[in-house]
């Protein structure tokens, strides 16, 4: 049982910090992701009403899937991790959500080590970099306090 809850928990923790953080950027990020002209446009558009809605059909399902995965990964840890202090477990949470799911990822993107080495230099550029680099900040943050607080 002791599984479940973490596992519960923590797929409510990544879908509030990940939605929370998605919307903050969202509102300085609309050139990455909506119009023909977007940075990224191997994304969905989300101003097409086709494209939009299936990201709204799978929005929920995935991100309930990635947080149950993540969370299956921390089972062996997960005495331990209760046992740290409060900052100890932030460090812990906000550089595993970070480095692991974001700089360190073996799928490249415009902001990450991979993306760095795989992608042309017409995507690569700061603006859209810093504007990434944030939403992740945020998420990672969020998801580590909350964590750190809860568990």
């Amino acid at each position: 049982m002791n599984y479940i809850k973490f596992s519960l928990l923590f797929i409510v923790i990544h879908g509030v910090s990940y939605i929370v953080a998605g919307v903050l950027a969202l509102k300085i990020s609309k050139d990455i992701y909506e119009s023909k002209n977007r940075h990224c446009n191997f994304l969905r558009d989300m101003s097409d009403p086709e494209e939009s809605k299936h990201v709204q059909i799978m929005f929920l399902p995935a991100q309930i899937l990635r947080g149950l995965l993540m969370s299956i990964v921390l089972f062996p840890v997960l005495n331990t991790i209760r046992e740290l202090p409060f900052t100890l477990k932030f460090t812990f949470f906000c550089s595993l959500m970070f480095i692991y799911t974001h700089i360190a990822a073996v799928s490249p993107f415009i902001d990450n080590i991979e993306g760095f080495v795989y992608f042309k230099k017409d995507y690569l550029i700061k603006k859209y970099l810093l504007k990434f680099q944030m939403e992740m900040v945020i998420y990672s943050i969020l998801f580590g306090l909350l964590m750190s607080a809860l568990t």
